[in-house]
């Protein structure tokens, strides 16, 4: 029989030991939540938006920096800017960089010390081009790219391009059909810090590359008429029995077609582009080339100043930081049907 004291000993174990177990779980509670309350306060600091870059909305001033308008793809971003920002009543300054990064850094750095509101940029290179839109995103400008990327995201508010590689798989499917998928061929390449023309040259392989054709030369012609006209002399003298011409262009193409105008061959070389200009329209309506991609440029670009002007205004585009846009494929059976 156990007695009297030992009894009251073991009561206060046991008192003893469920206020421990009581006191763990109320412990453990606490912590509980104030793990939770913490867990909720670092997500609420993740999510919490990035300072809006409008510190000169009220100056209505937009910068439109572009390659050489020269080429007539980019001086129709540059005339779509100005049309759509001069109707939401912003002032439009269009320089050219001419494919300079060093060029566009200065006109960055012109556009910051100007005090623009926004810069809309066809810019100088994938990787090249980050320094300065980092300079204007440090000063609280907006950048918003058209018609090429650069390689990383977070800086721009937009980066709005055309579905590249769709165009220039639809292109060399084109010419993998007027060919029978069979003969020897040439590429004119734009320039290697460009991101789209490394894209398009993939697209096209990917479609040629299964078919019995053959690449014999590829040269750089750097997105230019005169370079293509020459590399295309050169090439057609090494190589007259080609049946095409690959070009990562219609500036390319156009030049590429002049040189073969020269040349009195006895079978036909079908010619390729992307861009989907009048003159490259033309050509194909001539029968001196055969197919082209028409990017929606005009478009992307009165997108892009429709977004900087509602980033401005609201804080924010409500859209995604890439958009892309569909390419359309043009060639004899459809140039005279289209309406852009």
């Amino acid at each position: 029989m156990m007695k009297k004291g030992n009894r009251i000993s073991a009561v206060i174990l046991v008192m003893i030991m469920i206020f421990s177990v009581s006191g763990c779980g109320v412990r453990e509670k606490k912590g509980a939540e104030q793990n939770s309350t913490r867990e909720k306060e670092a997500t609420t600091a993740t999510r919490a938006p990035e300072k809006v870059l409008n510190v000169n909305s009220e100056n209505k001033l937009i910068y439109c920096i572009t390659p050489d308008i020269s080429n007539p793809h980019f001086a129709i971003v540059q005339k779509a800017c100005t049309e759509e920002g001069e109707k939401l009543g912003y002032k439009v300054e269009c320089v050219s960089h001419g494919d300079d990064a060093v060029k566009q850094e200065e006109l960055f750095e012109e556009a910051i010390s100007r005090r623009a509101s926004a810069i809309i940029c066809d810019n100088a290179g994938a990787d090249a081009s980050v320094t300065a839109i980092q300079k204007a995103r440090d000063a609280g400008i907006p950048t918003f790219l058209v018609d090429r990327e650069i390689s990383m995201e977070g800086l721009c508010i937009s980066q709005i391009t055309a579905d590249n590689v769709q165009g220039a798989t639809d292109v060399a499917k084109a010419l993998a059909e007027a060919t029978g998928g069979e003969g020897d061929y040439a590429e004119l390449q734009g320039l290697g810090s460009d991101t789209n023309g490394k894209i398009r040259s993939e697209a096209f392989h990917k479609i040629l590359d299964q078919t019995d054709m053959k690449m014999v030369a590829r040269q750089a012609a750097n997105w230019s008429r005169k370079e293509a006209r020459k590399k295309t002399t050169t090439i057609l003298q090494q190589y007259p029995d080609i049946v095409a011409i690959v070009c990562g262009n219609d500036t390319m193409a156009c030049g590429a077609a002049e040189a073969l105008a020269e040349f009195n061959l006895d079978h036909d070389v079908y010619i390729i582009g992307i861009d989907g200009s009048e003159e490259m329209q033309k050509n194909i309506i001539d029968g001196k080339c055969l197919a082209t991609a028409f990017l929606p440029i005009e478009k992307m670009t009165k997108n892009a100043v429709d977004q900087a002007d509602d980033y401005l205004r609201e804080g924010s585009t409500g859209l995604e930081e890439r958009q892309v846009m569909e390419c359309t494929v043009i060639t004899k059976d459809n140039v005279d049907k289209l309406n852009f």
